[in-house]
């Protein structure tokens, strides 16, 4: 297997493919700015989520929340790939928060693909993505 960013590359086409679709299901009536991500965890499973916006801006999801949402419904506690794939000529990265939420469950070397309809543009290790983060080791127990 070939591997793109420390993912196999079948992964990563099914990663892709996920958070394609899930992108063109995504609820955007309000920015009309489609998001899809997936996870893929430690079992091999992928786990996809798009945004939803809601009237009350604050109130949407972005799509990296809703796949780690599907992830942990499921059972499922480790990220070891993700894709985002968003509409527009720019980079769709994932925002501060979703960096920090998938922190909870990506370690400093899990690859993150960020890809538009034309398939992935650019791969980054989530540690360079989110340097120094905050997570469970650093609350006492």
């Amino acid at each position: 297997m070939t591997t793109v960013g420390g993912t196999a590359g079948s992964d990563v086409e099914a990663l892709f493919a996920a958070a394609s679709a899930a992108c063109a299901h995504a609820y955007a009536p309000y920015s009309q700015f489609r998001v899809g991500a997936a996870v893929l965890t430690a079992s091999g499973r992928v786990f996809a989520g798009a945004n939803v916006e809601n009237a009350s801006y604050p109130a949407g999801l972005c799509a990296e929340a809703v796949a780690i949402g599907a992830m942990v419904a499921a059972g499922e506690r480790h990220i070891t790939a993700v894709m985002v794939v968003g509409e527009g000529d720019e980079l769709t990265m994932p925002c501060g928060v979703c960096r920090q939420r998938l922190s909870e469950f990506s370690g400093a070397d899990t690859p993150v693909h960020v890809g538009d309809k034309g398939g992935v543009r650019q791969s980054f290790r989530f540690g360079d993505l989110l340097p120094f983060a905050f997570g469970p080791s650093n609350l006492a127990r």
